[in-house]
């Protein structure tokens, strides 16, 4: 599996030389160039993976949820993780910021 982004076929575009499909990206639907899949047809509610505007990949609704999830892990903070809290300061400490004069 390839880093992507996950998306489903909403339908195939007119023209283009069969080569763009509507693709619903977490809800926003983006014009996606299908022309790198060679795995015959595709049709509307195929999940793929997308990189830079192109469908690499078919994934079913599992692979596309486990590729969600991973980049919802990449985009936490380093010292948070599922189930964690992020860094509190210490009780009674105050954070000063110093200007320039």
């Amino acid at each position: 599996m390839c880093l992507g982004i996950p998306g489903r076929v909403v339908e195939l575009l007119e023209g283009y030389g069969g080569q763009l499909a509507l693709v619903d990206v977490a809800g926003v639907q983006r014009k996606i160039n299908i022309g790198l899949l060679d795995e015959g047809p595709l049709e509307p509610g195929t999940w793929v993976l997308i990189h830079m505007g192109f469908a690499l990949e078919r994934v079913d609704a599992a692979g596309a949820e486990q590729a969600m999830d991973g980049l919802e892990l990449m985009g936490r903070p380093a010292d948070t993780g599922p189930g964690s809290q992020p860094a509190q300061p210490p009780q009674g400490e105050q954070h000063v910021t110093h200007e320039p004069a």
